[in-house]
């Protein structure tokens, strides 16, 4: 039988590594140790070298900016009817504030960047006396660690501060995952390390003002130490600031410009395009929403908008709804209707003319009520909004406005 990770590490290092100290169940202890490994391109990546890399930082920032700005509520079906509940004492912590500091959409957003950057996004619920969530208070995500209780399976979180670990239940512990448990820029450390070296590649290059080699030669043998002063002196007079000057050669003397651009470099500008790709599908992400635009049209780029409403957004948005209700909500009030969800109206206003052509077909066949379609767009019912009628036929007109009947003429 294989050795658990905990006991295969003290056979390494001896007894002095406790599970408590080394939680092996998220990145940090692996990395706090060992360092976080180099990828085949390179160069290491962490959470800090993975934002250097401007598809990245632009993939995290798109969506974390959308689930930081749109706006939670909790709300109550009750009778039928889907009602705002803003007297809920959640309503204020999901809408407006998540602590004297921090608005709620910040700390959604800043718990979303932790879970893209280290698998986990933690807040802390502090409690008043009637045990109601008064704030939630972020964590470090390397300080928890995710435990079952030994008698009921529930997961508990240890949280480390200093020597001292505390030990929660799922119910104090606002807790968002990325995908699989795992942030995307440790499924995808080659990508992007590719393109990280891709970028500092097109530095290099650029650093020496895009220039090719040059050889220069001479009808004469030269010794070493000629050769290098001959050398530095073309450096210091022709690389970064000297572009541009005038070269003096001894009789006899020439130079030849190395031919730089093979294949490959003509080949550079398209493979950091793919880059760029292989980063969006790893977020999930349209490419034409991180500026790769070469397969983006007019035609379509509704569609992969609606795309990242759908496959990026919605997962994430249906895993905070959960977060927040696990949290705030009692079993007995979700039981009783109440439910947190996110007003994604403004999200919607690119596709706002199918929204309505599909709404008008569904009223004309007698599908939707008025408040059906009121209620899919997050508004109030109104009086009289509950009848299937079709609402292309006005109600209460003379009939010679409905119809070619003449008025006072009876349908036969």
């Amino acid at each position: 039988m294989r050795p658990r990770p905990v006991e295969f590490l003290k056979s390494i290092f001896g007894s002095g590594i406790e599970k408590k100290s080394v939680p092996l169940s998220d990145s940090y202890g692996m990395e706090s140790i060992f360092g976080t490994p180099n990828t085949v391109a390179g160069p290491a990546i962490n959470a800090a070298t993975a934002l250097r890399v401007p598809a990245v930082y632009s993939a995290i920032v798109l969506i974390t900016d959308a689930i930081g700005s749109l706006p939670a509520k909790v709300f109550q079906t009750a009778g039928g009817e889907k009602q705002t509940a803003d007297t809920h004492p959640a309503y204020r912590l999901v809408h407006d504030e998540a602590n004297d500091w921090t608005s709620a959409g910040a700390l959604r957003a800043t718990l979303t960047v932790d879970a893209l950057l280290h698998d986990h996004g933690y807040a802390l619920a502090n409690r008043v006396g009637d045990g109601k969530v008064q704030e939630f208070n972020r964590l470090d995500p390397r300080s928890v660690t995710i435990k079952a209780d030994e008698i009921t399976g529930e997961p508990v979180y240890e949280v480390r501060d200093g020597s001292r670990v505390r030990r929660y239940g799922y119910r104090d512990i606002l807790h968002i995952s990325a995908p699989l448990g795992l942030a995307p820029i440790k499924a995808g450390r080659e990508a992007i390390g590719l393109s990280k070296v891709m970028e500092q590649y097109a530095g290099s290059l650029f650093a020496n003002r895009a220039r090719p080699g040059v050889i220069i030669k001479s009808p004469l043998k030269l010794g070493d130490e000629a050769k290098k002063r001959i050398r530095d002196s073309w450096n210091a007079g022709f690389r970064n600031d000297g572009n541009g000057g005038t070269a003096v050669f001894d009789e006899g003397m020439s130079s030849e410009t190395v031919n730089a651009m093979t294949s490959a470099d003509a080949e550079f500008s398209k493979s950091r395009a793919d880059q760029v790709v292989e980063i969006a599908r790893l977020f999930r992400v349209p490419p034409h929403l991180l500026f790769e635009l070469s397969r983006a049209t007019w035609g379509n780029a509704e569609e992969m908008y609606q795309a990242f409403l759908d496959l990026t957004l919605r997962p994430w948005l249906d895993a905070w709804e959960w977060a927040y209700a696990r949290v705030l909500l009692t079993p007995q009030e979700r039981a009783s209707g109440y439910y947190v969800e996110f007003v994604i109206d403004d999200l919607m206003t690119a596709n706002a003319a199918t929204r309505a052509d599909v709404y008008a077909q569904y009223r004309a066949m007698g599908v939707l009520t008025a408040n059906e379609v009121r209620a899919g767009l997050n508004r109030a019912p109104i009086d009289g909004g509950d009848t299937l009628d079709n609402p292309n036929i006005t109600p209460g007109k003379p009939v010679g406005e409905n119809d070619n009947r003449k008025p006072g003429e009876v349908a036969a």
